[in-house]
């Protein structure tokens, strides 16, 4: 590994790291041993990318650390070690640690998933990702559409990007009463032709 390939924003993140500090500094190790990448800081986190392009991020939760791949959906996971974050996650997967030991043990396999996402990228290989219409609309919002076709123009016009995303929050309520509630706090907001989040 050589120190020129060695980001200062990354230096400051290790060196201010509390939790996952020593795991962090192997994970840093074993992806910078992988040539090809560039280390990067981006969104508040290690980041390694091939020529530009996304391959691993380091980061860490309550109760883990992880490597994440930008489209780990695509690696062949030989070893069944990538895990999904969220049933709405499509193309990122993690790889999660809790010891340092464990990213000892594991190197040989790490290095040969990031090679792997090294060769996806090369490759030109992009997630297919679902179409909002492969998402279920909730019976409360379907409810509004079909009762109101205004409602329903002013829905379809939107980007599918923020039809999923209203999708997306419409649906998380297990009480129909508090989807209901989601739904009409929005209406307007869908009839202006703006997105959950504008």
């Amino acid at each position: 590994m050589t120190t020129g390939r060695l980001n200062p924003k990354v230096d400051g993140f290790l060196g201010k790291a509390k939790k996952w500090k020593e795991e962090f500094e192997k994970l840093r190790d074993i992806v910078l041993d992988c040539e090809e990448l560039t280390e990067e800081f981006k969104w508040m986190h290690p980041c390694y990318t091939f020529e530009n392009k996304n391959i691993v991020i380091i980061h860490g939760f309550k109760e883990y650390c992880a490597l994440l791949f930008q489209k780990g959906a695509l690696l062949k996971d030989t070893h069944g070690i990538l895990i999904q974050q969220t049933e709405n996650v499509q193309a990122a997967r993690q790889i999660r640690f809790t010891t340092v030991q464990e990213i000892s043990e594991m190197e040989t396999i790490l290095k040969a998933y990031i090679h792997e996402a090294i060769e996806v990228e090369k490759a030109g290989l992009e997630v297919n990702f679902k179409k909002h219409t492969e998402y279920i609309i909730p019976d409360e919002f379907k409810h509004k559409l079909d009762v109101n076709p205004a409602l329903k123009t002013a829905f379809e016009a939107l980007t599918p990007g923020r039809q999923r995303a209203y999708i997306l929050y419409f649906s998380q309520p297990k009480q129909s009463k508090t989807r209901v509630s989601r739904v009409e706090k929005y209406m307007q907001q869908i009839l202006d032709g703006k997105g959950l989040n504008d």
